[in-house]
């Protein structure tokens, strides 16, 4: 593999909400690409709390301060997207074996889909092992602090939507957040 130097790379997710995990994976990648597109993707198997336009809007907020970032939003398939921008490598994040299960067999399907686009697996660091934004919003949900879990801007997001009475704790949304 050429070096590094000029790659644009993507780091794609729900992000519902982009926690201080999401934002550690996505400065580490801004030291070793020279762009890195935080891309906002729809995921059939979840019911978002925010809409992509919100999670745009939260992942620039988060951002901001990063040189080389670029913020989007996309419904297409994955390797389409990332070859639609240049894209040579997809950024994916692991906290624990249990997300490298799941994040193998999509590299794999990936590789098999578009051969010349790289995964790049990025280990959290450990103080964000844990953290995931479905754990976030349910502490968020109960008015648990979540201060240094998320930016300000995201905690700021969350503690509206659950004050406003639009959303309600997770016990009330019934299985999985529905």
């Amino acid at each position: 593999m050429r070096g590094a130097a000029g790659r644009r790379a993507l780091y794609p997710g729900s992000f519902d909400p982009i926690t201080n995990g999401h934002l550690d994976v996505i400065e580490r990648a801004t030291r070793l690409f020279d762009e890195v597109w935080v891309t906002v993707f729809s995921n059939s198997q979840k019911r978002p709390l925010f809409d992509a336009a919100e999670r745009v809007a939260l992942a620039e907020a988060a951002t901001r301060h990063l040189r080389g970032v670029r913020v989007d939003q996309s419904r297409s398939l994955l390797v389409e997207y990332a070859r639609s921008i240049g894209a040579g490598v997809i950024i994916r994040g692991l906290r624990a074996v249990l997300d490298f299960d799941y994040e193998f067999q999509m590299a794999l399907m990936n590789k098999r889909l578009a051969p010349d686009i790289e995964t790049v697996f990025m280990l959290t660091r450990e103080n964000y092992s844990y953290l995931s934004s479905t754990l976030v919003k349910e502490l968020a949900a109960y008015g648990a602090d979540i201060s240094g879990l998320v930016p300000a801007a995201v905690e700021a997001a969350l503690k509206a939507k659950f004050a406003s009475g639009r959303e309600t704790g997770p016990a009330d949304r019934g299985r999985n957040g529905e």
